[in-house]
């Protein structure tokens, strides 16, 4: 064999670039993102039967040898509602994005695997009636997150009529976590939600929790904070205002607010937190202040400033706590909304195989983490001689003295924070 026509590894760096000679096996890894861009374009080039589409990447519509498509036109479609549970921290959030993003979002994902599994005929959310019920942010997970859409029905328009034929149905939870990432679980569905069902607009309340270790906190103190919250506030100083959604009511009704320990895990507590609807970063913003509290920085009383726009016209300038301890733990809808939670019919491919992978690996980490910790602590104590703010990420944010929040420097007012939107979008039309 000639070993000169065999594929060469290339060495590339990040300031390499790109090589254009497509027999060289690439190592994309060390690449900038500028070449990979560049290489993406060039690929599109040589294969045109690769298109975009909004923002998730590239779609195939069909295969070097012509492959036949699907054709939908064949089968029923039915509405429905899927939940199902992520661990956030390998996604930026849940929501696609219409701009490139450094990890992928949760939907995108399960986007990809509707659209393998034959589900849905397009990558656009609205061709199929998507909703989502909460959006979550960066590293923040979900354990009873919701969506509605259109999907692919197994079954004839006659036979929809008929709740006794939903149990010939298309097993949607199982083929969908057969496929998608461990991370990703999907565990009940909703075939026939009551009329005008929406994930977003047929939510009641979403529950949060949040989980931090309360070593050198004051527990009592922090839950009189928390109690705080509850009721209709202005919580436009405990959030952070996205102009471009022109927000001018910041009232928000918190059904429930309170400290809990954690069951099974000495030494850690949860914020357990009920409400109507939430404002972008306002849980995490929540935290912040009590854990403010939780040191002896702040006390109680200053969340009934905070919440009085006469006291703080404008929000002062601190750090939201972290955000992998967040989750979205619960999303209530009517009665009339019925989950099958389990399997519809009996399978014979356990399809939570890889998340009991993932979990026992998480659990061996955890575990040799705290080898790691002990011991090093033991040989290497450490004093910290600076203040430390606890920002529930177990490092926090060290400073010379701590500023109370009364004296801090504020943030525009959301009034002008609109306004400066308007003029900015004016500008560029």
């Amino acid at each position: 064999m000639d070993k000169s026509k065999l594929p060469q590894k290339e060495a590339a760096s990040g300031n390499e670039k790109p090589n254009n000679n497509l027999e060289y096996e690439v190592d994309y890894d060390k690449w900038s993102k500028s070449h990979l861009i560049d290489r993406i374009k060039q690929l599109e080039k040589l294969s045109p039967n690769l298109v975009p589409f909004n923002g998730v990447g590239p779609q195939k519509i069909k295969d070097a040898k012509g492959k036949k498509s699907f054709d939908f036109s064949k089968h029923e479609t039915r509405f429905i509602g899927l939940r199902f549970s992520y661990l956030g921290w390998n996604y930026q959030g849940l929501a696609v994005q219409k701009e490139d993003t450094d990890l992928p979002t949760v939907e995108f994902d399960i986007i990809k695997a509707l659209n393998k599994l034959k589900l849905v005929s397009s990558f656009k959310p609205s061709d199929f009636n998507f909703s989502r019920c909460g959006r979550t942010d960066r590293g923040v997970s979900a354990m009873n997150q919701v969506i509605s859409l259109e999907v692919r029905s197994a079954l004839t328009a006659d036979e929809l009529t008929d709740v006794q034929n939903d149990i010939k149905e298309i097993d949607y939870v199982r083929i969908l976590n057969q496929i998608i990432s461990p991370d990703i679980r999907f565990h009940s569905v909703c075939l026939r939600p009551p009329e005008n069902f929406d994930a977003r607009f047929s939510c009641i309340s979403r529950h949060y929790k949040y989980i931090f270790n309360g070593d050198g906190l004051d527990i009592e103190k922090m839950n009189e904070g928390a109690k705080k919250f509850l009721g209709e506030h202005d919580f436009r100083n405990v959030c952070k205002i996205d102009a471009s959604k022109q927000i001018t009511n910041f009232t928000r009704n918190i059904m429930s607010s309170k400290i809990e320990s954690l069951p099974n895990r000495e030494g850690f507590y949860i914020f357990d937190l009920k409400g109507s609807a939430f404002l972008w970063h306002q849980v995490r913003c929540m935290v912040a202040v009590l854990l403010l509290i939780g040191q002896g920085h702040e006390q109680p009383e200053i969340i009934d400033k905070l919440v009085n726009i006469e006291d703080f016209p404008s929000r002062p300038t601190y750090n939201m706590a972290h955000d992998i301890p967040l989750v979205l733990y619960d999303c209530e809808f009517p009665d009339d909304v019925k989950w099958i939670c389990g399997d519809q019919i009996d399978r014979k491919v356990n399809h939570h195989l890889d998340m009991n992978g993932l979990w026992y690996e998480l659990q061996v980490k955890s575990i040799l983490a705290d080898f790691m910790r002990d011991i090093v602590y033991k040989n290497c104590p450490v004093k910290f001689d600076r203040l430390v703010t606890n920002l529930g990420d177990g490092i926090g944010k060290t400073a010379q003295k701590y500023i109370p929040l009364n004296k801090r420097s504020r943030l525009d007012t959301a009034e002008v924070l609109n306004e400066k939107w308007r003029n900015k979008k004016a500008r560029n039309q």
